[in-house]
C-alpha cells in the first residue's frame, strides 16, 4: 500500500494522528499518550509503520483497535439531533437572539447574559485536556436550563454564569444583587438545577455561581453547598481531588450528552 499520509488531530484533548489511504479512509492511528498504533487491516502495518516512522519517539504497541467501551458505543449510536455536546455556551440565547433581529435595535439583556455564558464556558472548555468535560446549555423541561455541566475527576458541577462587569455583586444565600438592580433568589434556583441534574445522571451534582467580570463579590455568609467564583477561579475546580475514574467520567459524560437524559425531569 503506498500514498498514505498522516494527519494529526486532537479527540478529546488527546493527540492522535491518523494515517489515510488515497481514498481518503483510515487505515490506522497513532495515540500518542498510549503509545499504540492501531491497524484496521494487517496487511497494512508494514507500510503503515514506514508513514508514521518520522513521528514515532519510541517503542510503540501495534495491533488492532481495542474494543469499544459503553460510553464510546452509546457515543456512537446516539442520533446527531439528541447529542448535546456540540452545544456552544449560551446556545439557547443564541438560537433566541438570532430569531429576533429586533434585539439589535434596542438594549437587551440577553447579550450581556450571553456574554457571561461565553466567558464562563471558555474557561471551563479549558480544562478540557485535564480529563475534564464541558456539557453547555442543557435544556431541562419547563423552559429551564443548566447553563454548564462539567465532569471529571473531581466530580460533577452545575454551573451558572452571572453577568457582573465592574459592579458589585452581594450574596446574602439565597439572594444575589448585582449593582443596583434588586436581588433575585440565583442560588435556590442554581440548587434547584444541580438537584434535576442529579436526579437525572444518579450521581452527585455540586452547583457553583461562576460570576463574570465583577468589581467587587461580598458574600454575607458561606452559602450551604454552592460555590462563588469569579471566571478566573474556575480552573481551581480541576485541582480538587479526584472522585471519578477516567472510565466513570466518560459514561457520565455520555449519559449527560443525551438530550433524552434530560427529558424525564
Amino acid at each position: 500500500m503506498s500514498g498514505l499520509r498522516v494527519v494529526p488531530t486532537r479527540l478529546r484533548g488527546r493527540e492522535r494522528l491518523y494515517v489515510r489511504g488515497t481514498d481518503g479512509n483510515n487505515v490506522a492511528w497513532y495515540d500518542r499518550e498510549t503509545a499504540r498504533i492501531s491497524l484496521l487491516a494487517e496487511d497494512s502495518r508494514q507500510d503503515v509503520l514506514a508513514a508514521l516512522r518520522p513521528f514515532l519517539t519510541g517503542p510503540v504497541t501495534v495491533g488492532p483497535p481495542p474494543a469499544p467501551t459503553p460510553a464510546e458505543l452509546a457515543r456512537l449510536t446516539l442520533h446527531p439531533d439528541d447529542d448535546l455536546a456540540p452545544n456552544r455556551p449560551g446556545e439557547a440565547l443564541l438560537v433566541a437572539l438570532a430569531r429576533d433581529p429586533a434585539h439589535r435595535l434596542r438594549p437587551d439583556p440577553r447579550r450581556r447574559a450571553l456574554l457571561a455564558e461565553e466567558t464562563v464556558g471558555a474557561a471551563l472548555d479549558a480544562l478540557e485536556g485535564a480529563g475534564w468535560h464541558t456539557l453547555h446549555s442543557i435544556p431541562l423541561p419547563g423552559g429551564d436550563r443548566v447553563h454548564h455541566l462539567l465532569i471529571g475527576p473531581a466530580g460533577l458541577f452545575a454551573v451558572r454564569a452571572l453577568y457582573a462587569r465592574r459592579q458589585r455583586v452581594l450574596v446574602a444565600d439565597p439572594m444575589v444583587a448585582v449593582g443596583r438592580r434588586a436581588p433575585e433568589p440565583l442560588l435556590r434556583r442554581l440548587r434547584a438545577d444541580a438537584d434535576r441534574a442529579a436526579y437525572a445522571l444518579t450521581a452527585e451534582v455540586r452547583p457553583v455561581l461562576a460570576v463574570a467580570g465583577p468589581a467587587e463579590v461580598l458574600i454575607t455568609a458561606a452559602p450551604r453547598t454552592v460555590r462563588i467564583l469569579r471566571e478566573e477561579e474556575l480552573a481551581g475546580l480541576a485541582r480538587l481531588g479526584g472522585l471519578l475514574k477516567p472510565g466513570d467520567v466518560d459514561a457520565l459524560h455520555a449519559m449527560a450528552r443525551d438530550r433524552r437524559t434530560w427529558r424525564g425531569l
